[in-house]
This record gives C-alpha cells, structure tokens and sequence, in this order.
C-alpha cells in the first residue's frame, strides 16, 4: 500500500514595515494618541481663563452691591437738608459718633470708608481687567456682525464708570478730606459748605452730570450683576432686573439731584 505524503504550505518570509508601508488603521491611531496629548493643555488653559473670567464678574457684581448700599444711605443723609440746617448738621456729626465708646471718633465711619475704598478697588480691577480681555478678544481678523446695542451699553458702562471715578475724587476734595468751599466760606459747617457749593451754576452742573452717568451705570450695572448672579434665568426675571436696575438707577439719580437744585432756586438756604 503506497504511503502518501500530505502537501507542505510554504510561506513567504514578511518583510518589515517601512514607515510608508505601515497599516492606514495604525497610521490614525499614532495621529490620535498625539492629537489626544496635545489637545489636554489648550483645555486646561480655556477653563481656567473661563473660570478667572466667572470670578472677575463676580467680584464687580458683589462690589457693586456694596456701592449701592451705600449710595442708598448716603441719598438719605443728603435728604436730610430739606429738614433745615440743625438736623443735616446732627446727622453728620451722628456718623462721626457712631460706634463710640466700643470705637474712637470717627472709628465705624473710617471702617466704613476702608470697605468702600477697598469695594472701589476691587470694582475697578476687575473692570480693567475684563475690559482688556474683551479688547483683544476682538483684535481677530474674522469679520463679525457687531451688536450695536451691547457696544454701546459697554461704552455708555467704561466711560460713565470714568466720569463717576473723576467725579468720587472731587466730591471727597470737597466735602470730606480737603473741605474746599468754592466760595472761600466756611469749611467746618457741613450745611453751610453744602450751600456755598451747589449756589453755584457751574458746580451744580457737574454735580448733575454726575448723576446722570451715575444713573446710567446703575442701570446697566444692575442688570448685568443679575446676570451673573444667576437671576435670569426666564423671561420674567429678566423683566424683574431690567424693571429693578431702571426704579433704582431713577430713584438715586433724582434723589441726589433734588438738594442741588433746590440749592440753586433758593429752596434751601443759609
């Protein structure tokens, strides 16, 4: 019986993989591990600038609270001279004593001060800093539809913020730490220096102008502190920010401006 002998496969050695030789599948998957390690870091530098950015708007959302509050009482201390020279006189000195004996003269109204300066500060910084980072966001050569009404907000808020920052120097020279009476009276009556000042046209002007960019920037202001606060999140929150920011902004602007000019038509005199 013959013995058959079963057919032998041969096969051909392989040759290495040159680098254009290589798969297309193994091709892509070195393309995807170096896109994969190099994209983490453009990541990482996104959401902290993001997260930076968050903080910045918080800070000027907290700080411009602060403000307010304190616009609100000095608007009512103002008021105050409607009721005559005695109570005006009597409720500036008040604040001077406020806190006493627990604080020396003068001790809250200087911590109220720090925490305005320091508010002022941190308001400022972070209105510099996020404007400096809306500038070069736009340095881009891609052409855009601009928001005509969002620019002119952003100006109406830099430029008011400005005004009101120039106007805050002068009023402290004024009444607070210089004490200069434009008329070259006296300086250590509050009422009387409130008088001499606003009898004046010109510093009335300027007073009113003042409140003008100060209403203007309360009301964008406010709205945009909602915002970031997370106020507006359906169409009648939104309504109830815009309708608050305007009330507030109406209320502050008239009422800072009723003392001087009833200054000026005589109202209030010496």
């Amino acid at each position: 019986m013959a013995c058959v002998t079963p057919e032998r496969k041969t096969t051909r050695p392989r040759k290495p993989h040159t680098d254009s030789a290589r798969p297309a599948r193994e091709r892509r998957d070195t393309v995807g591990v170096v896109a994969t390690q190099l994209t983490p870091p453009r990541l990482v530098t996104g959401a902290r600038a993001s997260r930076t950015t968050i903080a910045l708007k918080l800070g000027m959302a907290v700080s411009g609270f602060i403000f307010l509050g304190f616009v609100l009482a000095h608007m009512y201390g103002n008021l105050k001279a409607f009721a005559g020279q005695d109570a005006f006189n009597e409720y500036a000195h008040h604040l001077r004593e406020l806190g006493e004996p627990m604080l020396p003269h003068e001790g809250a109204l200087w911590i109220l001060r720090l925490g305005l300066i320091l508010s002022l500060v941190v308001h400022v910084y972070c209105a510099v800093v996020l404007w400096r980072r809306a500038a070069r966001a736009r340095t881009t050569k891609y052409v855009v539809k601009k928001d005509t009404g969002a620019t002119r907000a952003s100006l109406m808020m830099r430029w008011g913020g400005v005004t009101i920052l120039v106007f805050l120097v002068w009023h402290l020279l004024n009444f607070t730490i210089g004490k200069v009476n434009p008329q070259g009276g006296a300086t250590d009556d509050p009422y009387l220096l409130m008088v001499d000042t606003f009898d004046l046209w010109w510093m009335t002007l300027i007073y009113l102008v003042a409140m003008l960019a100060l209403g203007a920037h309360l009301h964008h202001g406010i709205w945009s502190a909602a915002q970031t606060l997370g106020w507006t999140g359906t169409a009648a929150k939104r309504q109830r920010a815009k309708t608050f920011g305007f009330v507030v902004a109406l209320i502050v602007s008239i009422g800072f401006s009723l003392v001087p000019l009833a200054v000026l038509a005589g109202i209030i005199t010496k």
